[in-house]
């Protein structure tokens, strides 16, 4: 049986272009800035968000907990939603990294608003957690990939370059925010001091994730790479692989977003399923309906070969990539409306 893999988009695998130009990479070593794709990935990133200087990691776990810890000092804290992923999904990197604190929010399917930023900033009172930075996540994974308006980013953004407080985004899936919004690089690199960009989900390269940001600041990043072991050779094929994903595998994006709204028609007529987050992405949240477990409905759904996450006790996620085409939304559609589950 063919199964259908809509667990994440990090089960993309290179396609037969990218393998080409991976095996065609000039390489070096990169611990000595030496690997010439390694650099020329970085020098188009950089340009692109109009930003100083990058660098690339294997990891956006990595790139995120690189900017907190050149940011923030320990006893400081991180502003950021209750859905970030550099605080649910990065191993308490905040506090075991940089030693830092977080303020959690409350926000709209994972998006905060310039007011409770605002709110949420300490006084000015030693026995107070110094606000040091404030993280935003876009396309927002928790929050069935919601992306920000570029009003409501102007507005943080000014407010946060008003009283001197760092701005970084979480931009794992930055591209697919564009892809919906029209926004581009260098509005965000206007916007954010510090961006995490993701090649690995959507864009389907293997490895990798680049940071973006001052000079200084990526000075600062490459000395924390280094501690945590980040430090990599001939890195060149992966850098290859990043450079191939963004000249030919970002506009195709869209046809992700459709197949995706397309998954969350299907599964609203369905018995067991109460409703769906509203889908602007390739990210589809199911949330099932009462007396039933997420993760008991996923494996009933893999015995029908439909291989999806749970996403906490009532909710199911389905994330689109270019792996799932329109063949496999035709199947995936004949088995789930086929599957008794209950």
């Amino acid at each position: 049986m063919k199964f259908i893999e809509l667990r994440s988009d990090t089960f993309t695998l290179p396609t037969a272009g990218m393998r080409d130009a991976m095996l065609a990479a000039p390489l070096g070593d990169d611990v000595f800035g030496e690997d010439p794709s390694v650099l020329a990935l970085e020098e188009k990133l950089a340009k692109m968000f109009q930003k100083e200087a990058a660098l690339f990691c294997p990891s956006g776990t990595m790139s995120n907990q690189m900017a907190i810890s050149a940011t923030v000092s320990k006893g400081q804290e991180v502003i950021c939603d209750e859905l970030s992923h550099i605080y649910l999904y990065e191993g308490g990197g905040i506090m075991a990294n940089a030693g830092a604190s977080v303020k959690l929010l409350k926000g709209d399917l994972g998006r905060l608003t310039k007011s409770q930023i605002e709110a949420a900033i300490s006084p000015d009172d030693i026995h107070a957690c110094e606000s040091a930075m404030v993280s935003l996540e876009n396309t927002v994974n928790k929050g069935g990939g919601s992306v920000y308006s570029s009003e409501s980013l102007d507005e943080i953004s000014s407010f946060c370059r008003a009283n001197a407080i760092p701005l970084h985004l979480d931009g794992a899936r930055i591209f697919n925010a564009m892809a919906v919004t029209g926004q581009s690089p260098a509005d965000f690199g206007g916007w954010f001091d510090s961006i995490s960009i993701c090649l690995s989900k959507g864009l389907g390269a293997p490895v990798g994730s680049v940071l973006v940001g001052d000079t200084s600041f990526i000075k600062k990043a490459k000395r924390v790479r280094k501690r945590l072991g980040g430090g990599w050779r001939q890195a060149g094929m992966l850098a290859v692989a990043g450079i191939y994903a963004l000249d030919y595998q970002v506009d195709r994006l869209k046809e992700d977003h459709q197949r995706a709204k397309a998954i969350a028609e299907i599964c609203e007529k369905l018995d067991w399923v109460q409703n769906t987050l509203p889908v602007v992405t390739n990210i589809v949240i199911v949330k099932i309906q009462p007396g039933l477990n997420s993760s008991s409905q996923v494996a009933l759904l893999a015995q029908k070969g439909i291989k999806c996450a749970p996403f906490g006790a009532e909710y199911i996620r389905f994330v689109t990539h270019l792996g799932f085409d329109d063949d496999d939304l035709n199947l995936f559609e004949q088995r789930i409306k086929s599957s008794i589950i209950s």
